[in-house]
């Protein structure tokens, strides 16, 4: 199992310098199709691992077994630094989630590539993404979480930058400066907390320090969670640090919005739950209220910014705060119930938003745009099963039952309802209602996006001539994606078993 694991870490990087040092006379196909294959390979390698995996909350669970898969070797001796990775079954999920997007990102750019820049580099960017997403889900130490952390954040820049919106390349350009710099700061923020931690407990080492965490909820144990906090909300994004992220999906390329939405942002609520909960266990009870706060405020700003939005793809990013803000929120009752339906809705939000920013892809791709003003109305006639799918993405997001998107929210709600034991349960159910309330809100501005896009009058509203419905490649590679919405939706378990120790 250690193979494989570093085999799935280092066979996305060794891969992507293969691809920039071969021959430049390799054409987009041929490229895209070496990034399918070694794509492929990775997410073989994680769904084979998955299995393998044992140890839910915690990293040693209660029988003795160790993490699965565990490497530890010294790596800087003299600042006590390991290269240290391991898996459980928090981290494994997102590992194949991270795979299965990144081999259908490839997959979708056999045929659909953006109009600018080399293929070739990008689907090297795009395994490089890869490499570090999944090292940031295996680091078990602080550093090590660091560096895979920055890692994905220049190539995430060169792929907003060079092969974003190729209308608007003073707006791409800025949107990929604030990423990078609103990134920058929160990975600072959250450097000097794990430095603070390192003060207190005098290692990096995760597992060590979630055995014996650094007790108290004042001085400079708050401060590091304070720092560490502010840090992963930036890459949440959290209402009011979500700043970057409308523009940068805006502008992006599809296959960069679809990671960006689908496994980056994850990196943010993961560190929550992987290094603040169990390392600083006191000084999070301190600040868990404060976190479910800027939560609602999120999941409700993101919901009436959703309702304001002319741009498919903007309001997909906005929906994203108020997905994540319920993500948080679910952190922050630090019950059982609301941190099973973070990680449930972790999985759900990543195959969901990525299934949709695919279809506001698509959908842009045949407008030359992603205004709706522009688009029109329609879209059931002139684009029948793109639309057919498009409302389906949008009743999955929205928390229909019986599609993905419902059980974490549930779950979340359940947890505000009944938070961990000293948490003020009067304050968490207020928090509750606010978010109840945002439920409403998402069916609503999701509701209105079929209507003003799918619905009307054929007449008024006649297909083009490149309007092409449905393409072979965007079926095989959006079909995964809508399975796994419905199988998570019918059959929750399939997820929820694993982390029934919580």
């Amino acid at each position: 199992m250690n193979a494989i694991l570093l085999g799935i870490l280092l066979l996305p990087i060794l891969a992507a310098l293969a691809l920039w040092v071969i021959p430049a006379g390799i054409g987009d196909r041929l490229a895209a199709a070496y990034g399918s294959v070694i794509s492929v390979l990775v997410l073989v390698g994680a769904v084979v691992l998955w299995p393998r995996t044992e140890g839910w909350w915690g990293y040693t669970p209660q029988d003795g077994r160790p993490l699965n898969a565990t490497t530890d070797v010294p790596w800087i001796p003299s600042l006590g630094v390991r290269f240290h990775v391991a898996v459980d079954s928090i981290s494994m999920p997102l590992i194949v989630l991270t795979a299965l997007l990144t081999f259908l990102c490839c997959l979708y750019s056999l045929k659909i590539t953006p109009r600018i820049g080399r293929t070739r580099s990008l689907i090297a960017l795009l395994l490089v993404i890869e490499a570090g997403v999944i090292g940031t889900f295996s680091a078990m130490d602080l550093v090590l979480f660091f560096v895979c952390f920055e890692i994905v954040l220049i190539p995430m820049w060169l792929v907003i930058d060079i092969w974003g919106d190729e209308h608007d390349p003073v707006g791409r350009k800025r949107a990929a400066t604030t990423f990078v710099l609103m990134t920058v700061l929160g990975s600072a923020l959250m450097l000097l907390g794990f430095l603070l931690v390192y003060r207190q407990a005098g290692t990096f080492d995760i597992v060590q320090l979630s055995n014996n965490p650094v007790l108290g909820g004042h001085g400079v144990p708050l401060a590091a969670a304070l720092l560490i906090a502010i840090g992963l909300a930036v890459k949440v994004p959290l209402w009011p640090l979500h700043i970057w992220l409308p523009d940068a999906h805006a502008k992006a390329p599809t296959v960069g919005s679809v990671l960006l939405a689908g496994v980056l942002l994850k990196m943010g609520t993961y560190g929550l739950i992987r290094i603040l909960v169990p390392v600083l266990p006191d000084a999070t009870v301190t600040i868990a209220p404060y976190l479910a706060g800027f939560s609602v405020v999120a999941i409700i700003a993101g919901s009436l910014a959703c309702l304001a939005q002319t741009d498919v793809k903007r309001l997909i990013a906005y929906s994203s705060v108020g997905h994540m803000g319920f993500i948080v929120l679910g952190i922050a009752t630090l019950s059982p119930a609301g941190l099973r339906g973070a990680l449930f809705a972790n999985i759900a939000h990543g195959i969901i938003t990525g299934l949709l920013f695919f279809l506001a892809g698509a959908i842009k791709d045949r407008h030359d745009t992603s205004d709706l003003r522009a688009i029109g109305r329609a879209l059931y006639a002139r684009l029948p099963r793109i639309g057919a799918l498009l409302t389906f993405a949008c009743l999955a997001s929205l928390g229909l039952p019986g599609l993905a998107g419902f059980w974490g929210e549930m779950l979340v709600l359940l947890g505000a309802y009944d938070p961990a034991e000293p948490l003020p349960r009067t304050t968490y159910l207020v928090f509750m209602v606010i978010a109840g309330l945002g439920t409403v809100l998402t069916a609503a501005y999701f509701l209105r996006l079929v209507r003003n896009l799918c619905q009307g009058d054929p007449a008024e509203h006649p297909a083009t001539a490149f309007a092409v419905d449905l393409s072979r490649i965007e079926l095989i590679t959006w079909a995964p994606l809508i399975a796994l919405t419905v199988l998570l939706g019918v059959w929750p378990g399939v997820l929820l078993h694993q982390w029934v120790s919580l």
